[in-house]
């Protein structure tokens, strides 16, 4: 009996902890499911390895960008360093593109893996994707 009221126990702080770092990201998760087709003039830039593109959808839209043949990421441009009093969406640095910048705050993230470089102590709402290893790729969450 011991043992099972251990593992109940060890069960429901894993739930916890991993409920716990959605809760802290003041960005809305808005459900979405989209594909985008690169042979479209709008996300050609993604055929490439380093390439990037401005998607509709999430709290105030999404960048995707390609890290690898394979890989793609995709993050809200949701500052989570917004107070919600600017409605204006995070920008890829125009110095550097693996940067992006929250025009409101002065907060600063990175695009490789959506984390805070300053201004911010939470990094980027990250979405899943799925890469059909041709021309499309769907977004979702």
């Amino acid at each position: 009996m011991k043992k099972k009221l251990q593992i109940s126990l060890f069960f429901w702080l894993v739930f916890l902890i991993s409920c716990k770092k959605d809760i802290n990201n003041p960005v809305p998760n808005v459900h979405f499911d989209i594909t985008i087709y690169f042979n479209l003039p709008s996300y050609s830039s993604l055929e490439g390895i380093g390439g990037w593109a401005y998607v509709d959808g999430g709290s105030k839209g999404i960048i995707v960008y390609r890290k690898s043949q394979d890989e793609f990421l995709a993050f809200d441009r949701h500052s989570p360093a917004n107070d919600g009093i600017c409605d204006k969406a995070l920008e890829v640095d125009t110095n550097n593109f693996l940067q992006l910048n929250d025009l409101c705050s002065g907060a600063k993230f990175s695009l490789l893996d959506g984390s805070a470089i300053s201004g911010a102590n939470i990094g980027l709402r990250q979405y899943n994707t799925e890469f059909n290893g041709g021309n499309q790729l769907r977004i979702f969450n």
